[in-house]
């Protein structure tokens, strides 16, 4: 039985440019909330967003599996991205990114609470790593094989991954 992801990827494979905006609308929200939460930067968020699904439709051929592995192959492609574009960063620049003080005026942008605000300044704390193991594993509720094959990391380095940041977090809340 095929999924509704499999038979939209099929009309991808057929050339159907139409199919692939489907899955952009299922899949954006998720991928623009990893890129925003990595780099704290709306804009740059917004960039990578649209540079992984403009690889992902260049590429929607080489995802092996389809259905099954939708996801975690958009997630590796964002995973990819983000690093690289953290890496540049670091080079050009030592100082952090900052939340916007105000984000409702752009309707397209999500919307952050300030309990979703507040909890992202906590886990900014976080390795880069770190930060993306607990978003992909409590925001996306993605298992630690989806996060493992996203990240290219093994299950055991994700299980150590996310007992680090949760006793991270745990000691920092303790705190405050």
């Amino acid at each position: 039985m095929r999924t509704e992801d499999g038979h939209i990827i099929d009309k991808c494979l057929n050339g159907d440019p139409a199919a692939f905006g489907l899955l952009v609308d299922k899949y954006k929200g998720a991928v623009y909330a990893l890129a925003y939460s990595m780099l704290h930067d709306f804009h740059e968020a917004e960039d990578i967003t649209q540079e992984v699904f403009l690889k992902a439709w260049k590429a929607i051929g080489s995802c092996k599996g389809k259905e099954k592995t939708f996801s975690s192959w958009l997630y590796r492609i964002a995973h990819n991205l983000i690093i690289d574009k953290l890496r540049k960063s670091q080079k050009q620049s030592s100082h952090e990114a900052e939340l916007p003080e105000d984000v409702s005026d752009t309707s397209d942008r999500m919307e952050i609470s300030l309990e979703q605000r507040d909890l992202l300044k906590v886990i900014d704390i976080l390795s880069p790593n770190q930060r993306q193991v607990i978003l992909m594993k409590f925001i996306e509720d993605m298992d630690n094989q989806e996060i493992a094959e996203t990240m290219g990391k093994s299950t055991g380095a994700i299980r150590i991954l996310q007992m680090r940041a949760l006793e991270t977090l745990r000691k920092t809340l303790n705190k405050e």
